[in-house]
């Protein structure tokens, strides 16, 4: 139903973005060629993301967000990517686990980050000042908040974009 897309088919405005994909990733994902049919969709995705690298969270807390938000919004894709990203960073395999099942974690603190995750999507961020308070007792602060939302927003956009688009899980080389 969705084109995937190649650099050479792809829309002109889509071209670029596609081409920092393949030379980051080696390749173009599945996800990434069929979401280029709206280049305002794949490079406003590739600006949020880039720009939740970029916040204070610790890498493994970004991760653990990304994850959250992919489990509960059931995105295969997102999933495997990012099951695989936490591995690379050096995440137990008790933890990718974990978040795949919605489980507690076993570190407090990424528990906080997973849960405040969980806290924002389930009340639109209307958290109460009780979670906000629990969340900032582990160490975590305001701006790590508020970039959680950061995160938040630009992954439900990359999970819903992927669903829509029926986006295959696949492997590189093949």
């Amino acid at each position: 139903m969705f084109v995937e897309h190649t650099v050479e088919t792809a829309p002109a405005d889509s071209r670029r973005a596609l081409q920092r994909i393949e030379r980051q990733l080696g390749y173009v994902p599945a996800a990434a060629a069929r979401l280029a049919s709206s280049p305002h969709l794949l490079e406003g995705f590739q600006r949020l993301s880039g720009m939740f690298e970029q916040t204070t969270l610790e890498p493994v807390a970004r991760e653990v967000v990304i994850m959250t938000v992919a489990v509960r919004n059931d995105c295969h894709v997102c999933v495997a990517m990012h099951s695989g990203k936490l591995s690379r960073l050096g995440a137990s395999r008790e933890t990718v686990d974990a978040l795949r099942e919605r489980r507690p974690l076993g570190d407090e603190r990424l528990e906080a980050v997973r849960r405040f995750t969980l806290e924002v999507l389930d009340r639109a961020g209307a958290v109460g000042d009780g979670e906000i308070e629990d969340f900032l007792s582990h160490g975590h602060t305001e701006q790590n908040a508020l970039e959680i939302c950061l995160g938040i927003g630009a992954y439900t956009l990359s999970t819903f974009a992927n669903r829509l688009v029926r986006a295959p899980v696949d492997v590189p080389g093949q």
